[in-house]
C-alpha cells in the first residue's frame, strides 16, 4: 500500500513537470545512484525515462558543503538549490536517523517537495516523527537484509510509476 501510494504521488509530481532528487550515505548513496539511474531509463521502450537528480553525484558540492558549512546541512542545502515544488524527493538510510537526511527531508518539507523515505531499524526518527509522506520501513537491524529489502522497493516502486504511465497512455 505505501509503495503504491508513493508511486502515485510520485507520478503526479511527474506529470506536473517535477523530478526525482535521490539521496542517502555510504551503501545508501549507491542505492540513490541506482533510482536514478533506472528512472532515466526507458525500460527498454516500457515507459517513459523521467528526470532525476542524484544529489550524492557531484564530489565537489558535497566536499565543499561538508567542509564550509558542515555534513549535516549537504543534502539540505543542495534541496534548497535545486529542489522545486514539483519535484519529489527520495532518501535512503538503513539507520532511519542520519542528521543529513533528516534535515533534507524537513527542508524537502518547508518548500512543497513530495518525500519517500526507505528505511530500516523499524524507521528510526523519520517513522516515529512523520518526515516523509511515505516511509517504507524494513524491520531489521541486519544493514544487508535492509539494503536488500530497499533494492527490491525501489525497484518495485519504478515498476509501479512505469505501469501507470502505461495504464494512463492506454486509455487516450
Amino acid at each position: 500500500a505505501v509503495l503504491r501510494a508513493a508511486a502515485r504521488g510520485l507520478r503526479e509530481r511527474f506529470e506536473s513537470g517535477g523530478r526525482l532528487l535521490a539521496v542517502g550515505n555510504g551503501g545508501s548513496a549507491t542505492d540513490a545512484i541506482d533510482v536514478v539511474a533506472d528512472f532515466r531509463d526507458d525500460g527498454d521502450g516500457r515507459w517513459t525515462p523521467r528526470p532525476a537528480l542524484d544529489l550524492t553525484e557531484d564530489s565537489a558540492i558535497l566536499t565543499a558543503i561538508a567542509n564550509d558549512i558542515g555534513v549535516a546541512e549537504i543534502f539540505q542545502r543542495q534541496v534548497i538549490a535545486y529542489g522545486r515544488p514539483a519535484d519529489a524527493l527520495i532518501a535512503f538510510t538503513t539507520s532511519g536517523g542520519s542528521d543529513n537526511l533528516l534535515a533534507a527531508l524537513v527542508e524537502a518539507r518547508k518548500r512543497g517537495i513530495a518525500t519517500i523515505a526507505m528505511a530500516g531499524y523499524g524507521g528510526g526518527p523519520i517513522a516515529a516523527e512523520g518526515l516523509a509522506d511515505h516511509v517504507v520501513v524494513t524491520d531489521s537491524e541486519n544493514i544487508p537484509r535492509i539494503q536488500e529489502a530497499q533494492a527490491s522497493a525501489y525497484h518495485g516502486l519504478r515498476e509501479l510509476v512505469g505501469q501507470g504511465t502505461l495504464l494512463a497512455e492506454a486509455h487516450l
